[in-house]
């Protein structure tokens, strides 16, 4: 559908997932505000994309920062005029055993994968019910972990299961202003943050073991799909996961 001229708003786009998910973007032909801590990498997804640089917009942001999410949507709307799609991205994990995590961590954690998904939901709802034509779509990255944790992993699973009600609020209070939300939980996507699945990882019977992954570019495609429904259709929780991972049953 490169046809559109839709405006998409990506956190974390400076790698890992949303790197590929920016770059899935441009080139189905989305103008993209890119956003992240470091303009450098921003730039450097753009080029990436291979597309006309004039589509992407990077613009340094700290979604843990009200203000800067706030700096960050007002850019958006004087930039484009409008959004069509929020990707809720950006995350850390932070991690260990349960009773050494330091509050310093936890409240990091909190932070980033919580209260930011939070700001930037609030303010898309702002721009959203105001625009013409109305509403928009807003989606959620929750993990695997939204459902099963890992062990070592209070922080980070708390704020996915978190994210989880964070989605169905938005996608319940959404609907007076024709504005669709939904979740996808990934599960071993070939990232510099999974990168360590392929090295051997915890297990929940204690040992360590080699996991299966996929190509990131699953994700971006799955996401672009998501988006890409007309606003009368939802998918609230998609799970795109390695096929051979430990998640369902046993292992």
């Amino acid at each position: 559908m490169a046809g559109h001229d839709k405006v998409a708003l990506i956190t974390g786009a400076g790698s890992g997932v949303g790197r590929a998910t920016a770059i899935a973007f441009l080139k189905d032909g989305y103008r993209v505000v890119l956003t992240g801590r470091r303009k450098d990498a921003l730039d450097e997804t753009i080029k990436l994309s291979g597309v006309d640089a004039a589509k992407g917009f990077a613009v340094t942001c700290d979604v843990t920062d009200p203000k800067s999410v706030a700096a960050l949507f007002a850019a958006c709307k004087e930039k484009f005029g409008r959004l069509d799609v929020l990707f809720n991205n950006a995350g850390v994990s932070k991690g260990g055993s349960l009773e050494d995590i330091s509050v310093e961590d936890w409240q990091a954690t909190l932070a980033t994968n919580l209260s930011g998904p939070f700001y930037c939901t609030q303010e898309a709802f702002r721009l959203m019910k105001a625009q013409e034509p109305r509403g928009g779509r807003i989606i959620n990255n929750g993990s695997v972990s939204a459902t099963a944790p890992r062990p070592g992993s209070s922080p980070y699973t708390a704020t996915k299961h978190a994210i989880s009600g964070l989605t169905k609020s938005t996608a319940l209070d959404g609907r007076k202003y024709d504005i669709a939300c939904g979740q996808i939980d990934i599960g071993n996507a070939l990232t510099e943050m999974a990168a360590k699945m392929t090295k051997g990882v915890p297990q929940a019977d204690g040992t360590m073991k080699i996991e299966p992954v996929m190509d990131v570019e699953n994700v971006a495609r799955s996401v672009l799909h998501m988006a890409s429904l007309p606003l009368e259709a939802n998918v609230l929780f998609m799970n795109v996961m390695a096929t051979k991972m430990p998640f369902v049953g046993r292992g």
